[in-house]
């Protein structure tokens, strides 16, 4: 890659991000993007603006974001490559083989294979919190099985994809019930520490210790405080931030280096120590389901209107988080585009980050020569 477009780059990005943290985009933010194999990759990361519109601590690449639906790809999906490898699982189990409960439920035949591509029937959201925070630890992960297996279907599954973070939570208690560990655990072990990921990308202990490197999230309505390494989906909130649709917290380096893992198995190049790269890359496809842009755990770029912006191929994979987050991988490009904000700070109604995202990729695109 020319010297003179990483020049270009970092003056497009300076621009772009300096005009965002003004207009009120975000407080700040970090970004990454990575091009080529390892033997000749570059790399770039920046950071701009500050934690919190007070301006008294500046963003910098120990920062922790909350990664809010990261987690999907990033933990769950993983998670269930894991399971695979280990045969703890298949794509063709239904629900009700591993939660019998579950044999009277509309969901009772859905399918892990259902839920990972968003076509499992289940509504996008429901708040579940305001039931489950009246509950006892040891026994909001029962009530949860038992709110999602009452839901009744908002469609006919496999007929389209509706993004839900419904199916996630299942996910998640299907991997505690069949590994025996939470998710926290679960992550730490068999994804982020095989790949020396730990300290940079994780669930968050409960800990009244707070560290000043967390970018604060949103004055929450529910917990009435503003929220600062917490969780702030209030779902995974009420679960102690161990849920299998968010809970994951990361750095630029943490969230750079495992989507540059993903796209070196993706490539052929490496192994994951805990999975096959082969079943990653049958995740990696966009589903045949009618209307939908889903794969498995992940999503690909829309024909109009898509996050990832103007120049993506079709084969690419992303994901966006809640919180103002998201990455991009470009297989053809050998391309990683990385996006940390809060841009929840102090509220969620803020969404000039819809038109933020797509600038930022074509940006990148652009100023490397690369359309």
């Amino acid at each position: 890659m020319k010297e003179y477009n990483i020049n270009i780059l970092i003056s497009k990005c300076y621009d772009i991000f300096t005009q965002a943290v003004k207009r009120g985009v975000f407080p700040g933010a970090a970004m990454a993007v990575s091009l080529g194999n390892p033997e000749q990759r570059v790399r770039l990361k920046k950071t701009y603006g500050y934690l919190d519109y007070s301006q008294e601590k500046a963003v910098s690449e120990k920062t922790f974001y909350d990664l809010a639906s990261l987690t999907k790809p990033l933990a769950t999906t993983q998670a269930i490559l894991v399971m695979l490898q280990e045969g703890l699982i298949t794509l063709s189990n239904q629900i009700k083989d591993i939660f019998p409960q579950a044999e009277d439920s509309f969901f009772s035949q859905m399918t892990i294979r259902d839920i990972l591509c968003h076509s499992a029937g289940f509504p996008s959201h429901r708040p579940y919190y305001s039931e489950l925070v009246t509950l006892e630890k040891q026994k909001k992960k029962e009530a949860l099985l038992k709110l999602l297996l009452l839901e009744k279907p908002d469609y006919e599954p496999g007929t389209k994809s509706v993004y839900s973070d419904l199916g996630f939570m299942l996910l998640g208690l299907v991997i505690e019930k069949k590994s025996g560990l939470e998710p926290a655990a679960f992550f730490k072990e068999k994804i982020a520490a095989p790949l020396g990921l730990a300290e940079k990308i994780h669930y968050l202990p409960v800990t009244e210790q707070k560290d000043k490197n967390y970018a604060p999230t949103e004055d929450c309505l529910f917990r009435k405080r503003v929220l600062c390494e917490e969780v702030s989906d209030e779902n995974a909130g009420t679960l102690e931030g161990l849920a299998g649709h968010a809970g994951l917290f990361g750095n630029i380096d943490g969230v750079l280096e495992m989507t540059e893992n993903l796209l070196d198995q993706w490539q052929g190049r490496v192994e994951h120590p805990s999975y096959r790269a082969h079943d990653l890359r049958t995740f990696l496809l966009r589903q045949a389901i009618p209307g939908s842009t889903w794969a498995l755990g992940f999503d690909t770029p829309a024909k109009t209107g898509s996050s990832g912006g103007r120049y993506l191929a079709e084969t690419s994979v992303g994901h966006l988080g809640f919180t103002g987050t998201s990455f991009w991988i470009d297989p053809t490009r050998d391309l990683v585009m990385v996006l940390l904000s809060n841009r929840v700070h102090p509220t969620r109604e803020n969404n000039l980050i819809k038109q933020f995202r797509p600038l930022f990729h074509d940006t990148v695109i652009e100023s490397l020569g690369l359309t």
